[in-house]
């Protein structure tokens, strides 16, 4: 075979395996949401809140903030269910 071919081969083979490889990190993160979800970081912030690590003006601004992203995740879930 002629070194060439080899190499297209070899360069063929590496981009798959790369390809398979992002593909199963994509398909592993957001199966695992590798963000926190609104919900859960609500309840972490509501923790927070409740131990005085934040004020009540923090603790609506941070709610105001997440409260957009956390509908959008129900009507996502409402969606698939």
């Amino acid at each position: 075979m002629h070194p060439l071919a080899k190499a297209a081969l070899l360069l063929a083979a590496i981009f798959a395996l790369l390809a398979l490889a992002v593909f199963i990190v994509k398909k592993y993160r957001s199966d695992e949401g590798g963000e926190s979800r609104a919900g859960d970081m609500l309840a972490r912030f509501r923790e927070l809140h409740g131990q005085g690590e934040l004020s009540d003006e923090e603790f609506r601004t941070i709610k105001k903030k997440l409260s957009a992203q956390l509908q959008a995740e129900l009507k996502d879930t409402e969606g698939k269910g």
